[in-house]
């Protein structure tokens, strides 16, 4: 996702897209595995990502959403960070 939304140019901050980027990585940002690669940096990265993943579409709940009731506010975001169009895979 994270590439698919470079492509297209979207306009999502740097931090945000790095969220959707390191979301599943589990190791890094769970077990803290892999740690030994991380740039002085990566630990304001690791502070978001973990963010992030509170919202992680398994701990969502068992009931079925409202597509047509979403579709507004989700194709305003889209439009609000450049990919109102249709998306280059």
């Amino acid at each position: 996702m994270y590439q698919v939304l470079k492509h297209n140019g979207c306009t999502i901050p740097e931090a945000g897209l790095n969220m959707i980027r390191f979301y599943s990585f589990y190791p890094w940002h769970d077990r803290r595995a892999y740690n030994h690669f991380e740039a002085p940096e990566e630990a304001e990265m690791l502070k978001w990502v973990k963010e992030f993943n509170k919202f992680d579409l398994y701990s969502k709940g068992d009931s079925i959403p409202d597509v047509a009731a979403l579709k507004p506010y989700y194709q305003s975001l889209l439009e609000k960070y450049g990919l109102g169009g249709k998306l280059r895979w």
